[in-house]
């Protein structure tokens, strides 16, 4: 295990964390172009770094069938996916950042922190479960505790539940559910909806909010037992 920390890069991080957060959005394994899209990067520069993190054993990758972590990979994944999500949150709770500067910053340190320290911020912060945007923490072991959600877009009028989380990778769109006083934790109800994917209008608390289609998109929701 040591030999492979000393190589555990922040690119190597960086790639892990891309290719389980892709590969959770369905059970196929994820393509390098998937891969490079995310990354921001070359399909040329993806490719080369699939191999290398094939050679370190932590993916699995066939030509043509794309590439799946393996349990190391994995680990290193969740591993930096919490220093993240810690960080995230110290930022906005102890720090009083807003939820739409986060990321960029996390982004960052999330590679210069140990496992030792982010278990300080956890334990100084609550033993927390979810960070600023809803997403769930990982433990310490690589528990991660998913909720079911779907897409707000996706409900008709009626429909009722909490707003449980939002990417955090688009500040504009988090600004703008702060101006609008929407956050993970709020309950909703879907009033009405127009057609053609027009907005929805949906109530949080006393106030009904048309919110557009790219908008409720992004919005993952939990339902009442009764709407699902």
């Amino acid at each position: 295990m040591a030999a492979l920390h000393a190589q555990q890069s922040p690119a190597v991080e960086d790639y892990a964390k891309a290719i389980y957060s892709l590969s959770q959005r369905d059970d196929d394994a994820v393509s390098t172009s998937a891969v490079a899209e995310r990354l921001g990067v070359s399909a040329a520069s993806a490719s080369a770094m699939v191999k290398r993190l094939s050679e370190l054993e932590l993916v699995e990758h066939e030509r043509y069938h794309g590439v799946s972590l393996t349990p190391a990979g994995e680990r290193i994944a969740l591993e930096v996916i919490r220093h993240h999500r810690l960080l995230e949150l110290y930022l906005a709770e102890a720090l009083g950042m807003p939820w739409d500067r986060v990321h960029d910053e996390a982004e960052v340190l999330e590679h210069a922190i140990s496992p030792e320290l982010s278990d300080r911020i956890a334990a100084k912060l609550g033993e927390p479960t979810r960070d600023p945007h809803g997403d769930p923490i990982p433990t310490r072991d690589g528990t991660v505790e998913e909720s079911p959600t779907v897409s707000l877009q996706a409900l008709e009028p009626g429909a009722r539940g909490v707003f449980a989380r939002v990417s955090d990778a688009n500040p504009e769109l988090l600004r703008f559910l702060s101006q609008k006083g929407i956050s993970p934790g709020m309950r909703f109800e879907v009033v009405d909806k127009d057609p053609f994917e027009g907005p929805l209008y949906v109530r949080f608390g006393t106030e009904v909010q048309p919110l557009a289609g790219g908008t409720t998109r992004a919005m993952r929701v939990e339902l009442d037992r009764g709407d699902r």
